[in-house]
């Protein structure tokens, strides 16, 4: 999966850095929809558009998520489904102009005012959709 490649990516620019007794936890996340990617926007009309997409629709946030040392290393995703109410475009360009998600995959986070006004359900990992997802991530560095 991309998330996880892209975070595997991540942890190897971090382990040159790294100390022998160091450890570092990369994540990166996606938004799917359909067989549609949609990554972090470029603009504020990209964005918006991205929100329209996802407007009265079931969506994917996938994360994938490495850790790893010197020694050791695993990677693992989490996928979780979230279903958007309807919202007009005005909706949406008011959220982007207020909250500025350019740095958000799928332009929205679930924490911020359209997470309470559009997303209508969650299956699955509330913080994966934050972009990490704590709970699996807590089980694997147990395990690690």
């Amino acid at each position: 999966m991309i998330p996880q490649f892209l975070s595997d990516i991540k942890a190897n620019a971090y382990l040159i850095k790294l100390k022998s007794d160091d450890l570092v936890i990369t994540a990166d996340t996606l938004v799917v929809i359909g067989e549609k990617v949609l990554g972090k926007p470029h603009s504020h009309d990209e964005a918006v558009s991205m929100l329209m997409e996802l407007s009265g629709k079931t969506h994917k946030v996938i994360t994938g998520v490495t850790i790893a040392t010197h020694t050791q290393r695993t990677s693992f995703t989490s996928e979780t489904e979230v279903t958007f109410a309807p919202i007009t475009e005005e909706e949406a360009r008011y959220y982007v102009e207020n909250y500025n998600p350019i740095d958000k995959a799928g332009s929205y986070g679930i924490q911020e005012w359209i997470g309470a006004v559009a997303v209508e359900k969650i299956d699955g990992s509330f913080y994966n959709v934050m972009g990490l997802p704590v709970h699996r991530l807590y089980r694997e560095l147990r395990n690690f």
